[in-house]
C-alpha cells in the first residue's frame, strides 16, 4: 500500500505563555483524498496548515509529506518544499499586482528551474482548464473579479503538479456566487485525483468539495468523518 500523502504523529504545537495550539495530533491524509479541517477560531486549523506546510515546526511529534519530513527541512529546504511539492491558496488570493496574470502563474514555474517556454504552456493549459483565457492572461489582477483572481491562484498553485494543495478558507473573499463556481473547481480537482487539505469555517464548502472532515477543538481532533460514496 502506497504512503500517505501526509502522516502526522503525535504532533504538539505550543508558543510561549499559551495554551497549545495542537495538542497530539495523529493523522494520515492517503493520495486522492480531499479533507477539510473545521474547527471554531482558535482551534488549531491555521496552526495545522502551518506545519504541513513548512512554515512552523512542532513542538513534538513528526510531520512528513509525500515521504518528505517536513519537520527537519532547514529554512532553504522549506522554501523549496514549498516551491516543488505543494501548492497554496489563500483567501485573500496572494497574486503579484505589477504581473499580468500569466506572469502570476508562471513565477513558481521559473523559480523551480522550468524553461519559459515550458511554463507558458503549461500555464496557459491550465487557465484554459480552469475557465480563464488569452484575454485573461494579459490581464492585471486588479482587473479581475475576486472569483477570477482566485483562478489564477489555483493556477499558480498547480503549475509545478504539487502533490498537494492546501487551501486556506479559499472561498472566505468571495460573493456565493464565485464561491460557487471555486467550490465546484475544487471539487473537480479532486475528481481528477488532485490531494487537497481545505481549511474553512464554511460547512457547505466542506460538504461539497470533501470526501473526509475533521474538526479540530482546542487542539485535538474531535470528529474524523468520510463522506458516504455517491
Amino acid at each position: 500500500m502506497a504512503a500517505p500523502i501526509i502522516e502526522m504523529r503525535d504532533v504538539s504545537k505550543r508558543y510561549a505563555g499559551e495554551t497549545a495550539a495542537l495538542a497530539g495530533i495523529s493523522l494520515s491524509v492517503n493520495a486522492g483524498e480531499a479533507l477539510a479541517v473545521l474547527g471554531p477560531s482558535g482551534s488549531g486549523k491555521s496552526t495545522l496548515l502551518n506545519l504541513i506546510a513548512g512554515l512552523d515546526r512542532p513542538s513534538e511529534g513528526s510531520v512528513a509529506v509525500a515521504g518528505l519530513r517536513v519537520d527537519e527541512l532547514s529554512e532553504a529546504a522549506s522554501a523549496r518544499y514549498r516551491r516543488e511539492r505543494i501548492g497554496m491558496v489563500f483567501q485573500f488570493f496572494n497574486l503579484l499586482d505589477d504581473l499580468t496574470v500569466e506572469e502570476n502563474v508562471i513565477l513558481p514555474a521559473r523559480l523551480a528551474g522550468m524553461s519559459r517556454d515550458k511554463a507558458q504552456a503549461r500555464a496557459d493549459e491550465l487557465l484554459l482548464h480552469l475557465g480563464l483565457d488569452r484575454r485573461h492572461s494579459r490581464a492585471y489582477p486588479g482587473t479581475l473579479s475576486g472569483g477570477e483572481r482566485q483562478r489564477v491562484a489555483i493556477a499558480r498553485a498547480l503549475i509545478n503538479r504539487p502533490a498537494l494543495l492546501l487551501a486556506d478558507e479559499p472561498t472566505g473573499a468571495l460573493d456565493s456566487a464565485s464561491a460557487a463556481g471555486v467550490t465546484e473547481l475544487l471539487s473537480g480537482l479532486n475528481r481528477e485525483g488532485q490531494t487537497i487539505l481545505l481549511v474553512t469555517h464554511d460547512t457547505a464548502l466542506a460538504a461539497a468539495c470533501a470526501s473526509r472532515t475533521i474538526e479540530l477543538v482546542d487542539g485535538r481532533i474531535a470528529r474524523d468523518v468520510r463522506a458516504v460514496a455517491r
